[in-house]
């Protein structure tokens, strides 16, 4: 007899969060545009193409970007869809399959003038058009790079392979059953999650130097968005991750075995622990040095764009607090 509680409650993380939630007002736009795209590579199966609808990722994506202009929005959506891709292609393989396909992505995304082998995973095709001319990004990568300043090119490559290669790790950890730390999740979580491949998006129209970027103090920042995207997000997955046997990779899980807690005092703990690091991102800010006027500006309102793209947890989360807990298999996986 399952002796767990029958509903899970969400904790209302954002309820203090200073940034209001709004949309960018070229979203039905881009979604008609991005959405037709998507669809032409048929790289689903109806049933996820079917889940792939119901998320609307470019409202996701809108909400995440809502002060950006068309032309990077729609790099952001395009961004997000590769990133479904990526989840849809390997969440559930191990570490053999997971590694060759995210080698195929890569080879992809570095080499878009290079025709992909014939019977290739399509996770390759996608990848290529994503950089190609007439590809994936706005179906031209020339058009997109008309936008999109050097440094924001070079620190999505930088971020995107991070992302990639921490998702073959995290196969390897669910074919050999392996149970991490929080400290230990929490370091490879926040690239599975794949949050920081989305930052370059936001500075995209604007030239922010090296020394900007790696700064101490705005690489805490970006963590500190990071920590908070993946406890949401977690928080949220869970219940349909251990519905399915695959809750290894989940913060709820990791507390619930590192701490000894149930699901309730895991979701309370998740929490609260939300609310410190929104504490120390706000009282971060406080330290973010000055590089003169000109650059400042662009500083600010990269920063700006990081805390709004916290901004997405809205009414519908908020209607469904207690929720029901789904059945689990029989068998565990950790």
């Amino acid at each position: 007899m399952d002796a767990r509680p029958k509903t899970i409650y969400l904790p209302d993380t954002m309820v203090n969060w200073p940034w209001p939630r709004t949309i960018n007002p070229h979203y039905e736009d881009v979604k008609a545009e991005v959405d037709a795209s998507f669809r032409d590579f048929k790289a689903l199966s109806r049933k996820s193409q079917e889940a792939f609808d119901k998320c609307d990722f470019a409202r996701l994506t809108a909400l995440a970007y809502p002060n950006i202009p068309r032309e990077h929005l729609r790099s952001g959506c395009d961004l997000m869809n590769l990133s479904f891709i990526v989840e849809e292609y390997t969440d559930m393989e191990n570490e053999t399959v997971t590694k060759e396909r995210a080698n195929i992505l890569l080879d992809a995304l570095h080499n878009p003038h290079k025709i992909r082998p014939e019977g290739e995973c399509i996770i390759g095709e996608i990848a290529r058009q994503y950089l190609k001319p007439k590809g994936f990004l706005h179906r031209s990568w020339a058009r997109a790079i008309q936008f999109a300043s050097l440094p924001s090119q070079r620190h999505f490559l930088e971020t995107f392979d991070e992302y990639i290669n921490s998702v073959v790790v995290e196969a390897r950890d669910r074919e050999q059953g392996r149970r991490r730390s929080l400290d230990d999740y929490l370091k490879l979580r926040r690239k599975t999650i794949g949050v920081k491949p989305c930052f370059p998006i936001l500075e995209a129209g604007i030239d922010l130097p090296d020394e900007v970027f790696y700064h101490p103090v705005i690489m805490d920042l970006a963590e500190c968005i990071t920590d908070l995207v993946l406890i949401d997000n977690d928080m949220i997955s869970y219940n349909k991750e251990q519905a399915i046997g695959n809750e290894g990779h989940n913060i709820i899980s990791i507390i619930m075995f590192d701490l000894g807690l149930d699901v309730s005092g895991a979701m309370a703990w998740a929490a609260h622990y939300h609310t410190e690091v929104q504490k120390r991102f706000i009282d971060s800010l406080a330290k973010v040095p000055s590089w003169g006027p000109s650059v400042d500006v662009l500083v600010k309102e990269y920063l700006d764009g990081t805390a709004r793209y916290l901004a997405t947890m809205g009414p519908e989360i908020q209607k469904t607090r207690l929720v029901p807990l789904l059945p689990r298999p029989d068998h565990k996986i950790m």
